[in-house]
């Protein structure tokens, strides 16, 4: 299963329901584009030393997915059809459900703009 952002810092900040789908799951992966939005966004808050300790403790459990020639085919791919169709999403989330699509995993959020991804699952909590 593949994080968004909004689901990692449900997942950091303790929310039991996002806990426990990441629990029953046997791959949980961070998109490094999720990461660099984590990490915008802890650098801005007050908790960010906080935030940091996490990321310096528990990073490692997960599979942090990089962006490969491969990921920007699909990328682009993708992108144009969400255009083409009507539907497209914001750029960051078009890589993320590229990076899933590519790695055969569903996307834990709660943005249902993923719903309109074909071939996509989103699995929100």
């Amino acid at each position: 299963m593949i994080l968004d952002t909004n689901a990692l810092s449900a997942f950091v900040d303790g929310d039991a329901e996002a806990g426990e789908v990441l629990r029953h799951q046997a791959r949980a992966c961070i998109p490094v584009i999720v990461l660099g939005e984590f990490r915008y966004g802890i650098s801005q808050s007050r908790h960010s030393a906080v935030y940091e300790q996490w990321l310096q403790a528990e990073l490692r459990h997960f599979d942090v997915l990089p962006v490969t020639d491969q990921t920007a085919a699909a990328y682009a791919k993708l992108r144009l059809a969400l255009k083409q169709q009507g539907t497209p999403i914001p750029a960051n989330d078009a890589w993320i459900a590229a990076l899933a699509l590519q790695h055969r995993l569903p996307v834990l959020s709660r943005d249902r703009h993923f719903d309109v991804v074909p071939h996509l699952t989103r699995r929100g909590w």
